[in-house]
């Protein structure tokens, strides 16, 4: 079925060209967050019902923060101040465990599959989370995704009380900008879209493509070095290295990991432990 009124490329080219990761909401008068209608956040939570999900399972679920002082250890948790701000924060989640309860409660044992939890769990998250923030933008909101959960996920465990079968994957924040970022740029297209078969790029590419998004690392009159950057995050001693360990056992915590001595599946009755 196509859209009732479709839009034309320069128009849709248009509204992606306008997303803004944002960071600094408009609040109320006290710093309080700034609710957003009722109608509007229905909207969001609609739009993400309806994104995909493989083999009908929907294997994810959004914890919509509500109360002052989980925005708070929330913020605190993933060090980024705006989950306490934002007009709608939430964790996105991949959700198996409530796959498993439908199973029992049909009469049907759940199988044992991890990997699998973990590969579609967070693609079906991520659609999700995506649909949200796409129906904010067509409200005239923006939004930010929040890594940062692995910063404290076993403190975000427990906080949230995520039983086994449950895992964050992101933060997601949604509200009125207060700030105008600026477009950030992106990798040339060659180098991400490969026709027919994978193809690494050459070392040239790879100059051109640093220079190309070196502006997204500059801060203040201090120009921007991507590679430096990137090294930061994923080169060796950077912070992804650091994460990898929390990572891992917040796997094994929820029963999701695929590797050596592998957890048993989450029983769909088990509890938060």
């Amino acid at each position: 079925m196509s859209a009732p009124h479709p839009l034309t490329p320069p128009q849709v080219t248009a509204f992606y060209d306008a997303h803004r990761t944002v960071r600094q909401y408009e609040t109320q008068p006290d710093g309080s967050p700034l609710p957003l209608p009722p109608g509007h956040l229905d909207v969001l939570l609609h739009a993400a019902q309806r994104a995909p999900t493989d083999a009908t399972a929907q294997l994810y679920s959004l914890i919509r923060l509500t109360r002052p002082a989980v925005r708070a250890r929330m913020a605190e948790l993933t060090t980024n101040a705006h989950m306490a701000t934002a007009s709608e924060a939430f964790v996105v989640c991949a959700d198996v465990r409530r796959t498993a309860q439908v199973l029992a409660a049909s009469g049907r044992a759940p199988g044992h599959w991890p990997a699998i939890a973990v590969h579609f769990g967070l693609g079906d998250a991520v659609m999700a989370g995506t649909n949200l923030l796409t129906a904010a933008e067509l409200l005239g909101y923006q939004g930010c995704w929040i890594g940062g959960v692995l910063n404290g996920l076993g403190g975000i465990l427990d906080l949230l009380k995520l039983p086994p079968g449950v895992l964050p994957f992101a933060g997601l924040t949604v509200g009125r900008p207060a700030e105008t970022p600026p477009q950030r740029p992106r990798v040339p297209r060659p180098l991400v879209v490969h026709t027919d078969e994978y193809r690494d790029g050459t070392e040239e590419e790879l100059r051109a493509a640093v220079a190309v998004m070196n502006p997204i690392a500059a801060r203040g009159d201090r120009p921007g070095d991507w590679a430096r950057l990137l090294g930061a995050y994923f080169g060796a001693g950077g912070s992804m290295e650091g994460r990898e360990a929390h990572l891992v056992a917040a796997l094994k915590r929820q029963g999701l990991w695929a590797g050596e001595a592998a957890a048993h599946p989450p029983s769909a009755q088990s509890g938060h432990d």
